[in-house]
C-alpha cells in the first residue's frame, strides 16, 4: 500500500528505526570481534616466539618452528574471516528475511483494516436503504408507480448485499482450498449473455453493448464462471460515469478464447496494475476513495481465472479507461 494513515506510518518508522539500529550493531560488533580474535592471535604468536627465545641456550628461533607458528597464525586468520563471513551472510539473509516479513505483516495489517472499515460500510448502506424503503412502505400509502421504485431500490440494495456476502465467502473458501467445484461443460456465451441480462435487469440506465461469439464451450465451475463475469461488469460499473457505455465481448482466437470489459473510466496508473488483483487492495486509502467497494472483486476474478487455466490482465482503452481481458487456454 502506498497510502498509511499517520499512526500507520508512524509505527512504520519506529520499526524501521529499531531494526536498522539492531543491524548495525550486530555486523559492528561482528567487526569488533574480528579484529579482536585477529590481534589476540598475533599476540599468542608473538608471546609463544618470545617464550621459544627466552629458553636457556636459545638464541636464535628454529626455523621450522618459525614458519609452523605463522603458518598457525595464518590459519587462524583464514578461520576467522571464514566463521565472520559466514556469520556475516546468515546475518544478512536473516534480516532481509525479517524485514520482508515485517513489512508484509505490516502491508496485511493495514489492508485488512482498510477491508474492515470498507466491508462494515458496505454491509449498512444496503441495511440502511432497504430499512428506510420498507418503513416508508409500512408508514405511507404511496403510488404503485413509487412503490414499485421503492420495491426494485430494496431489491437492487438486497443484491447487492448478496454478492458482497458471496464474494466475501468465496474468497475464504477458494484461500482455504474448501470449495467444492462441480466442474461441467458450459455454454459460455449463454453464460455471458445471462450474466448481461441480469445486469442490466441491476442497472437499468447503464448502457452495455456485446458481442458474444455463440456456442463457445467451456470446461468449469458454473458459480465460479459467473461471478468472474459478475465481478468485472460490477467494477467496469463503479468507475466508469453513469452515462458511458461498457462494452462487453466474447470471442475464439485459434485455441484461446477471450473475454473482454470495456470501461471509459478514468483508468488505472501502470504502477497500480499489478497491484490492483492483490487481496483487499484498492488504489488510495479509505480516507480518500469514494468508489464502492471491498477490494475482493478482482482479487476473486484472478483467483477463478488461474482455477480455470486462464490469465486475467488490465490494458488501457483508448482514449479513456481501462480493458479486462480473460484468457481461456483450451
Amino acid at each position: 500500500m502506498k497510502i498509511f494513515s499517520p499512526k500507520i506510518n508512524q509505527k512504520l518508522t519506529a520499526v524501521k528505526v529499531v531494526y536498522w539500529a539492531m543491524l548495525i550493531y550486530m555486523i559492528a560488533a561482528l567487526f569488533w570481534w574480528f579484529i579482536a580474535l585477529v590481534k589476540q592471535n598475533d599476540t599468542l604468536v608473538a608471546v609463544q616466539l618470545q617464550q621459544i627465545t627466552q629458553k636457556p641456550g636459545t638464541t636464535v628461533i628454529p626455523k621450522q618452528t618459525a614458519e609452523q607458528l605463522l603458518k598457525m597464525q595464518s590459519r587462524k586468520r583464514v578461520q576467522y574471516i571464514a566463521e565472520g563471513l559466514t556469520f556475516l551472510a546468515l546475518i544478512l539473509i536473516g534480516a532481509v528475511y525479517v524485514f520482508r516479513a515485517t513489512r508484509r505483516q505490516i502491508r496485511a495489517s493495514v489492508q485488512q483494516q482498510n477491508f474492515m472499515m470498507a466491508v462494515t460500510h458496505e454491509l449498512k448502506t444496503p441495511i440502511a436503504v432497504t430499512q428506510l424503503n420498507l418503513e416508508t412502505l409500512q408508514k405511507r400509502k404511496l403510488e404503485p408507480a413509487q412503490q414499485d421504485k421503492m420495491i426494485a431500490s430494496t431489491l437492487q440494495e438486497a443484491n447487492r448485499l448478496n454478492m458482497l456476502c458471496d464474494n466475501i465467502l468465496l474468497a475464504s473458501q477458494l484461500d482455504g482450498k474448501a470449495y467444492q467445484e462441480s466442474r461441467i461443460e458450459n455454454n459460455l456465451s449463454d453464460l455471458v449473455e445471462g450474466c448481461i441480462d441480469t445486469f442490466k435487469q441491476h442497472y437499468p440506465l447503464r448502457l452495455v453493448t456485446e458481442q458474444i461469439e455463440p456456442t463457445l464451450y467451456l470446461d468449469g465451475e458454473t458459480l465460479l464462471l459467473q461471478m468472474l463475469v459478475n465481478n468485472l461488469l460490477e467494477n467496469a460499473h463503479k468507475y466508469a460515469p453513469q452515462d458511458t457505455e461498457i462494452k462487453v465481448i466474447l470471442a475464439a482466437y485459434g485455441k484461446h478464447v477471450k473475454l473482454e470489459v470495456m470501461d471509459s473510466g478514468k483508468g488505472i496508473p501502470d504502477t497500480e496494475k499489478s497491484k490492483i488483483f492483490e487481496k483487499f487492495y484498492r488504489i488510495g486509502s479509505e480516507a480518500t476513495r469514494n468508489t464502492k467497494g471491498t477490494g475482493l472483486g478482482l482479487y476473486l476474478c484472478k483467483k477463478i481465472a488461474e482455477n480455470h487455466n486462464a490469465n486475467i490482465s488490465v490494458t488501457d482503452n483508448k482514449p479513456q479507461g481501462s480493458i479486462f481481458v480473460v484468457t481461456f487456454n483450451s
